[in-house]
């Protein structure tokens, strides 16, 4: 294959890194690309989305078509994710233990609170869920494992940040600020209310502040002695989880769940040491 362009036409992309591999980096671009509900793209939908030059698009394509990642209609001309892709995500499920043993204690607080409960880690400015467990109530959040949720509005993206340390989470607001442009005032201010919920009572709160019609409430797992940060949420309509139920029911009750969690991790991270 022809070599990629180098980086001046991509400013999203570090310059001047020699251990950055431009061409790996486009290629996870282009996949990046494909937005929830949208089944094909083609060559010039890809180059306006991610900057990549068209001709490089279209040699990137090709590879990622010849490897599995990428799947061609010849009918559309466009491209669709294939199973390439669904592999390597059940691959990095399958081999994230967490999973194993939150499962039992999220389901079993879903069940018990008609909530939806689930575990997330961050992906750029969203949180994707890895785990989620539902109750059985007709005002259920049907997310599923995959979903995003963007981290500053929601529960579990303030947790997140609020489990980080100190240097991490400066840089991470800083990324959050470029990406948010005007909206961020408002933003940071949400989030430094949480922040000091956090502080104060252990969890993070969203009240209507992702969605109008859901309220949530969130905290960090920081596992390993902070080398990795998850979180954990509980949300559902606004209509049940008012002010009160937050944070003097849920929260509480959260908290003890993250405990069990960590409690039960515990071992298994002395055996793999």
């Amino acid at each position: 294959m022809a070599a990629i362009d180098n980086t001046a036409d991509d400013p999203q992309l570090p310059e001047k890194d020699r251990n950055f591999v431009t061409a790996l980096a486009r290629g996870l671009e282009l996949m990046r690309a494909f937005g929830n509900g949208e089944e094909y793209l083609g060559n010039a939908e890809l180059s306006n989305r991610t900057g990549i030059p068209r001709p490089t698009v279209s040699r990137l394509t090709y590879t990622l078509t010849q490897l599995g990642y990428l799947q061609h209609n010849t009918h559309l001309e466009k491209y669709r994710l294939g199973p390439g892709v669904l592999a390597l995500g059940y691959r990095f499920l399958a081999n994230m233990g967490i999973r194993e043993v939150a499962r039992p204690h999220l389901q079993k607080f879903a069940d018990a609170t008609d909530c939806n409960v689930s575990l997330g880690g961050a992906d750029r400015s969203d949180m994707v869920y890895l785990e989620t467990c539902h109750g059985s109530g007709p005002l259920i959040i049907r997310l599923d494992v995959g979903s995003r949720l963007p981290i500053a509005t929601s529960a579990i993206g303030r947790a997140w940040l609020c489990g980080l340390p100190e240097t991490r989470r400066q840089q991470i607001l800083k990324e959050l600020a470029e990406f948010h442009g005007k909206e961020w005032p408002a933003l940071e201010a949400s989030i430094k209310q949480s922040m000091e919920d956090y502080a104060h009572y252990g969890f993070c709160l969203s009240e209507q502040d992702w969605q109008r019609d859901i309220s949530a409430v969130a905290m960090p797992l920081i596992l390993e002695d902070g080398a990795e940060v998850l979180a954990i949420n509980c949300g559902g309509s606004s209509l049940r989880l008012d002010h009160d139920r937050l944070v003097n029911n849920l929260g509480p009750r959260l908290k003890e769940v993250a405990a069990q969690i960590k409690q039960e991790l515990a071992p298994k991270h002395k055996l793999m040491r």
